[in-house]
Protein backbone atom coordinates (compact mmCIF):
# COMPACT_ATOMS: atom_id res chain seq x y z
CA UNK A 1 0.00 0.00 0.00
CA UNK A 2 2.81 2.46 1.15
CA UNK A 3 4.95 1.61 -2.25
CA UNK A 4 1.32 2.32 -4.17
CA UNK A 5 0.73 5.63 -2.81
CA UNK A 6 4.30 6.66 -3.21
CA UNK A 7 3.95 5.83 -7.52
CA UNK A 8 0.31 7.62 -7.30
CA UNK A 9 2.32 10.49 -5.61
CA UNK A 10 5.06 10.55 -8.34
CA UNK A 11 2.20 10.39 -11.15
CA UNK A 12 0.77 13.35 -9.90
CA UNK A 13 3.72 15.32 -9.33
CA UNK A 14 4.77 14.24 -13.05
CA UNK A 15 1.08 15.64 -14.35
CA UNK A 16 1.55 18.67 -12.31
CA UNK A 17 4.33 19.96 -14.24
CA UNK A 18 2.55 19.15 -17.33
CA UNK A 19 -0.56 20.40 -16.13
CA UNK A 20 -0.88 23.24 -19.12
CA UNK A 21 0.38 21.04 -21.73
CA UNK A 22 -2.11 18.21 -20.86
CA UNK A 23 -5.33 20.86 -20.28
CA UNK A 24 -4.36 22.08 -23.91
CA UNK A 25 -4.19 19.08 -25.44
CA UNK A 26 -7.94 17.71 -23.56
CA UNK A 27 -9.29 21.15 -25.26
CA UNK A 28 -7.81 20.14 -28.71
CA UNK A 29 -9.33 16.70 -28.36
CA UNK A 30 -13.05 17.69 -27.14
CA UNK A 31 -13.00 20.34 -30.00
CA UNK A 32 -11.89 17.34 -32.27
CA UNK A 33 -14.66 15.03 -31.09
CA UNK A 34 -17.19 17.69 -31.44
CA UNK A 35 -16.44 18.38 -35.23
CA UNK A 36 -16.03 14.99 -35.87
CA UNK A 37 -19.54 13.96 -34.50
CA UNK A 38 -20.93 16.74 -36.35
CA UNK A 39 -19.48 15.61 -39.43
CA UNK A 40 -20.93 11.99 -39.14
CA UNK A 41 -24.13 12.67 -37.99
CA UNK A 42 -24.49 15.44 -41.33
CA UNK A 43 -23.39 12.40 -43.52
CA UNK A 44 -25.71 9.78 -41.93
CA UNK A 45 -28.47 11.79 -42.02
CA UNK A 46 -28.13 14.25 -45.18
CA UNK A 47 -27.86 17.38 -43.40
CA UNK A 48 -27.41 20.60 -45.08
CA UNK A 49 -25.00 23.63 -44.54
CA UNK A 50 -27.55 26.30 -43.26
CA UNK A 51 -27.14 30.42 -44.12
CA UNK A 52 -27.56 32.83 -42.00
CA UNK A 53 -29.03 36.31 -42.62
CA UNK A 54 -29.21 39.94 -40.79
CA UNK A 55 -33.47 40.09 -41.52
CA UNK A 56 -34.25 37.93 -39.06
CA UNK A 57 -36.02 35.45 -41.18
CA UNK A 58 -36.24 31.82 -40.56
CA UNK A 59 -36.59 30.14 -43.85
CA UNK A 60 -36.38 26.18 -43.87
CA UNK A 61 -37.75 23.99 -46.61
CA UNK A 62 -38.21 20.19 -45.67
CA UNK A 63 -37.33 20.18 -42.36
CA UNK A 64 -36.65 17.18 -40.20
CA UNK A 65 -36.46 16.82 -36.40
CA UNK A 66 -33.05 15.07 -36.36
CA UNK A 67 -34.07 13.23 -33.31
CA UNK A 68 -37.29 11.65 -33.93
CA UNK A 69 -36.01 10.77 -37.46
CA UNK A 70 -33.22 8.73 -36.04
CA UNK A 71 -35.66 7.21 -33.35
CA UNK A 72 -38.19 5.89 -35.82
CA UNK A 73 -35.42 4.50 -38.41
CA UNK A 74 -37.76 2.66 -40.18
CA UNK A 75 -40.91 4.97 -40.33
CA UNK A 76 -40.81 7.61 -42.43
CA UNK A 77 -40.95 11.52 -40.91
CA UNK A 78 -42.68 13.86 -43.22
CA UNK A 79 -40.32 17.01 -43.43
CA UNK A 80 -42.32 20.37 -43.07
CA UNK A 81 -41.51 23.77 -44.02
CA UNK A 82 -41.22 26.55 -42.16
CA UNK A 83 -41.31 30.50 -42.60
CA UNK A 84 -41.44 33.25 -40.50
CA UNK A 85 -40.23 37.18 -40.45
CA UNK A 86 -40.74 40.14 -38.36
CA UNK A 87 -43.86 41.02 -40.76
CA UNK A 88 -46.67 39.38 -41.74
CA UNK A 89 -45.70 35.73 -40.79
CA UNK A 90 -44.24 36.71 -37.16
CA UNK A 91 -46.87 34.86 -35.01
CA UNK A 92 -47.77 31.61 -35.94
CA UNK A 93 -50.77 29.97 -34.08
CA UNK A 94 -50.85 26.45 -34.69
CA UNK A 95 -53.95 24.55 -33.87
CA UNK A 96 -54.55 20.61 -34.35
CA UNK A 97 -55.85 18.05 -32.29
CA UNK A 98 -53.90 15.68 -29.79
CA UNK A 99 -50.82 13.84 -31.27
CA UNK A 100 -51.33 15.92 -34.38
CA UNK A 101 -47.24 17.08 -33.99
CA UNK A 102 -47.66 20.07 -33.10
CA UNK A 103 -45.01 19.87 -30.16
CA UNK A 104 -42.80 17.72 -32.67
CA UNK A 105 -43.13 20.76 -35.00
CA UNK A 106 -41.95 23.23 -32.67
CA UNK A 107 -39.39 21.72 -31.43
CA UNK A 108 -38.21 20.65 -34.51
CA UNK A 109 -37.78 24.65 -35.83
CA UNK A 110 -36.11 25.27 -32.87
CA UNK A 111 -33.29 22.57 -32.74
CA UNK A 112 -32.50 23.54 -36.53
CA UNK A 113 -31.76 27.28 -35.39
CA UNK A 114 -30.69 26.09 -32.00
CA UNK A 115 -28.16 23.42 -34.40
CA UNK A 116 -27.22 26.40 -37.24
CA UNK A 117 -25.63 28.56 -34.43
CA UNK A 118 -23.77 26.48 -33.02
CA UNK A 119 -21.84 25.80 -36.55
CA UNK A 120 -23.66 22.27 -37.38
CA UNK A 121 -25.41 21.18 -40.86
CA UNK A 122 -29.18 20.93 -39.71
CA UNK A 123 -31.62 18.38 -41.14
CA UNK A 124 -33.39 20.24 -44.00
CA UNK A 125 -33.39 20.78 -47.86
CA UNK A 126 -31.83 24.53 -47.58
CA UNK A 127 -32.23 26.34 -44.45
CA UNK A 128 -31.37 30.23 -43.89
CA UNK A 129 -32.04 32.27 -40.76
CA UNK A 130 -31.09 34.97 -38.97
CA UNK A 131 -29.54 35.20 -35.43
CA UNK A 132 -31.72 34.71 -32.41
CA UNK A 133 -30.17 35.74 -29.14
CA UNK A 134 -32.53 33.45 -27.19
CA UNK A 135 -34.66 30.90 -27.39
CA UNK A 136 -37.85 30.50 -24.88
CA UNK A 137 -39.82 27.54 -24.44
CA UNK A 138 -43.02 26.95 -22.53
CA UNK A 139 -43.38 23.02 -23.06
CA UNK A 140 -45.54 20.14 -21.09
CA UNK A 141 -47.21 20.49 -17.70
CA UNK A 142 -45.15 20.26 -14.69
CA UNK A 143 -45.91 21.25 -10.72
CA UNK A 144 -43.63 22.63 -7.72
CA UNK A 145 -46.08 21.78 -5.29
CA UNK A 146 -43.64 21.36 -2.43
CA UNK A 147 -42.73 25.18 -3.07
CA UNK A 148 -46.51 25.68 -3.07
CA UNK A 149 -46.36 25.94 -7.44
CA UNK A 150 -49.46 24.45 -8.82
CA UNK A 151 -49.08 23.45 -12.35
CA UNK A 152 -50.79 26.48 -13.48
CA UNK A 153 -48.49 29.05 -11.22
CA UNK A 154 -45.16 27.32 -12.56
CA UNK A 155 -46.85 27.82 -16.18
CA UNK A 156 -47.73 31.78 -15.32
CA UNK A 157 -43.96 32.17 -14.37
CA UNK A 158 -42.32 30.45 -16.93
CA UNK A 159 -44.55 32.77 -19.57
CA UNK A 160 -43.87 35.92 -17.56
CA UNK A 161 -40.23 35.54 -17.34
CA UNK A 162 -40.37 35.19 -20.93
CA UNK A 163 -42.40 38.28 -21.50
CA UNK A 164 -40.04 40.46 -19.35
CA UNK A 165 -36.73 38.71 -21.38
CA UNK A 166 -37.77 38.28 -24.72
CA UNK A 167 -36.64 40.44 -27.29
CA UNK A 168 -37.35 40.96 -31.15
CA UNK A 169 -34.51 38.78 -31.61
CA UNK A 170 -35.54 36.01 -29.58
CA UNK A 171 -37.46 32.94 -30.98
CA UNK A 172 -40.45 31.77 -28.51
CA UNK A 173 -42.17 28.47 -28.42
CA UNK A 174 -45.51 28.26 -26.32
CA UNK A 175 -46.89 25.23 -25.87
CA UNK A 176 -50.99 25.49 -25.28
CA UNK A 177 -50.78 28.09 -22.41
CA UNK A 178 -53.81 28.82 -20.53
CA UNK A 179 -54.94 25.15 -19.77
CA UNK A 180 -54.02 24.87 -16.52
CA UNK A 181 -57.20 26.82 -15.47
CA UNK A 182 -61.20 27.14 -16.45
CA UNK A 183 -61.47 27.03 -20.23
CA UNK A 184 -62.40 31.15 -20.52
CA UNK A 185 -59.91 32.19 -18.38
CA UNK A 186 -57.36 30.18 -20.35
CA UNK A 187 -58.44 31.72 -23.67
CA UNK A 188 -58.03 35.07 -22.09
CA UNK A 189 -55.12 34.84 -20.85
CA UNK A 190 -53.48 33.09 -24.02
CA UNK A 191 -55.17 35.64 -26.15
CA UNK A 192 -53.69 38.62 -24.07
CA UNK A 193 -50.24 36.73 -24.20
CA UNK A 194 -50.14 36.66 -27.94
CA UNK A 195 -51.49 40.54 -28.33
CA UNK A 196 -48.26 41.51 -26.04
CA UNK A 197 -45.70 39.99 -27.96
CA UNK A 198 -47.55 40.71 -31.04
CA UNK A 199 -47.63 44.33 -30.59
CA UNK A 200 -44.63 44.86 -27.49
CA UNK A 201 -42.14 42.42 -27.73
CA UNK A 202 -42.28 41.83 -31.66
CA UNK A 203 -40.39 38.07 -30.80
CA UNK A 204 -40.97 35.17 -33.71
CA UNK A 205 -43.25 33.17 -32.07
CA UNK A 206 -44.66 30.02 -32.32
CA UNK A 207 -47.58 29.41 -30.41
CA UNK A 208 -49.65 25.81 -29.61
CA UNK A 209 -52.82 25.57 -29.02
CA UNK A 210 -56.62 24.11 -28.63
CA UNK A 211 -58.30 27.08 -28.22
CA UNK A 212 -59.73 27.60 -31.56
CA UNK A 213 -61.01 31.30 -30.92
CA UNK A 214 -57.43 32.03 -31.18
CA UNK A 215 -57.18 31.88 -35.05
CA UNK A 216 -59.66 35.20 -34.86
CA UNK A 217 -56.65 36.41 -34.25
CA UNK A 218 -55.07 36.61 -37.82
CA UNK A 219 -57.99 38.62 -39.48
CA UNK A 220 -57.33 41.40 -36.51
CA UNK A 221 -53.39 41.61 -36.13
CA UNK A 222 -51.20 42.19 -38.82
CA UNK A 223 -48.51 39.80 -37.91
CA UNK A 224 -50.27 37.02 -36.90
CA UNK A 225 -51.00 33.66 -39.02
CA UNK A 226 -52.64 30.62 -38.72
Amino acid sequence: IKLEYEIFQEIRETIKKNINRLQKTGKLLAYLDVILSFSLIANQYNFIRPTLNNKGTIDIKDGRHPVVEATIKHQLFVPNDTHMDLRDDMVQIITGPNMAGKSTYMRQVALIVLMAQIGTFVPAKKATMGIVDRIFTRVGASDDLSQGQSTFMVEMSEVANILNNATERSLLLLDEVGRGTSTFDGLSIAWAIIEYINCRIRSKTLFSTHYHELTELESIMQHVKN
